[in-house]
């Protein structure tokens, strides 16, 4: 750790605005998904493979990006993939055919991904324990209320404007991260470019990749977490074509998906004072595994409604707050010494279920069908890894897991980062 180069506040304001930039470019134009498919006059399984690349960018840049910033310094890496994601904001916002509109959400997923890596970063080369908590609690809470209001702003601006407007506003935020970075974020490491040599990194990447703990625990991350990324993909065409509900409606509903992921980040938070995070797994994975079965159930039973819909991921999005604390630190806990690496692996793998989920339901093509099939398939995924993750602790235990309390608690932050 450097000595503070910015105060908390400034930290906590650049880390918040870098880290929301790429789910709220995820959530902002979700409610033109179905118009879209009119405006280019291509079928919905292309405009969902938008979303796919977008989350496929994403995953693939956060492993480069966080070696990048490690061997030239946050500062340089951060304005680069910034001007990135500002070339695919203007390539989306001007694209012609459905094919460039498709090459402008990739760019833009590989320049976003710098945000994620980059503030997690500038909060580690600074600060530890209490204070480390606080920022990472702002930037938590960012990442909650940012997504939440994302499709509202984006039906309000496709309302106003159509949705080219959208992107507009995309490139707004890019220009904004782009003078934040270069007017208020100071270099927080000292650069190292051996850190950038690919013997190293591969060695790294092996020894995480080859850890059943790590493994197991990520898997049960990405199970949970890609849930929310794929229902991003399906849920306008449900919500809004088959459902009825204008974009605004649409973007309005969506608060009960991400309001009940911040209430139960909260709801964490408060019970960390009194339990362990490892403690509160299995009723997140109850509450995941109850979401997941009243997923299908309505689906098979109900009439297809607003709530038919969203009360099952309600619960199930409640549930996931539950799990990511414990398991984002159980996941990186084995490896103090490679600690980047494993967090881009992780973020990597957090966002690839996202481009599996979005593949997936492309190819169903059917977006109820591929609800009722896809999303408890992945809360299966999180149940069963768990049951592994337990069995692989066993075997090689973690020593003092349950003690590692300034973890857990700044891991309850980090947790809306899925």
């Amino acid at each position: 750790m450097t000595a503070a180069r910015m105060s908390e506040a400034r930290t906590s304001i650049i880390g918040a605005f870098l880290v929301a930039l790429g789910p709220i470019s995820m959530a902002l134009y979700t409610p033109a998904m179905p118009e879209l498919v009119s405006a280019f006059g291509t079928t919905d399984g292309m405009i969902k493979l938008t979303l796919s690349l977008y989350f496929g960018g994403f995953a693939i840049s956060q492993l480069i990006a966080g070696s990048l910033s490690d061997a030239f310094g946050r500062k340089p890496v951060t304005m680069a993939f910034m001007a990135i994601y500002l070339i695919g904001s203007l390539m989306s916002a001007f694209a012609p055919t459905v094919h460039v509109l498709l090459a402008g959400r990739l760019i833009q997923g590989i320049g976003a991904a710098a945000g994620m890596t980059v503030s997690r970063a500038i909060v580690r080369d600074q600060f530890t324990g209490d204070k480390a908590a606080s920022i990472m609690n702002l930037i938590g809470m960012m990442l909650a209320v940012g997504p939440a209001l994302a499709p509202t702003i984006g039906s309000i601006a496709l309302g106003l404007a159509g949705w080219r407007s959208i992107f507009f506003v995309m490139l707004g935020f890019s220009a904004t991260a782009c003078l934040i970075a270069y007017v208020f974020l100071e270099e927080t490491s000292v650069p190292d470019r051996s850190k950038a040599r690919i013997g190293p990194l591969t060695a790294a990447y092996k020894e995480v990749l080859t850890d059943s703990r790590f493994v197991s625990a990520t898997l049960v991350i990405a199970g949970a977490v890609g849930v929310l990324y794929t229902l991003a993909a399906i849920l306008p065409f449900i919500l809004i074509d088959r459902v009825g509900l204008t974009p605004l409606q649409f973007g309005i509903g969506m608060l009960m998906q991400s309001g009940m992921y911040f209430a139960g980040s909260v709801a964490v938070r408060l019970l960390l004072a009194r339990f362990t995070a490892s403690q509160l797994i299995v009723p997140g994975l109850t509450l995941i595994g109850i979401g997941s079965a009243a997923v299908a159930l309505s689906i098979a039973l109900l009439p297809l409604g607003f709530l038919s819909v969203m009360v099952p991921v309600a619960v199930f999005a409640f549930g996931i707050a539950f799990i990511t604390p414990s398991m984002m630190t159980a996941a990186i806990a084995p490896f103090p010494h490679i600690a980047g690496t494993a967090s881009a692996l992780m973020g990597f793998v957090q966002m690839g279920s996202g481009l599996v989920g979005g593949l997936i339901c492309a190819a169903i093509g059917t977006p109820v069908l591929a609800m009722a099939t896809v999303i408890p398939s992945f809360g299966l995924v999180s149940i069963i890894s768990f049951l592994v993750y337990r069995a692989a602790i066993r075997a090689h235990p973690l020593l003092d897991a349950d003690k590692l309390v300034e973890e857990y608690k700044t891991a309850a932050e980090m947790s809306a980062a899925a």
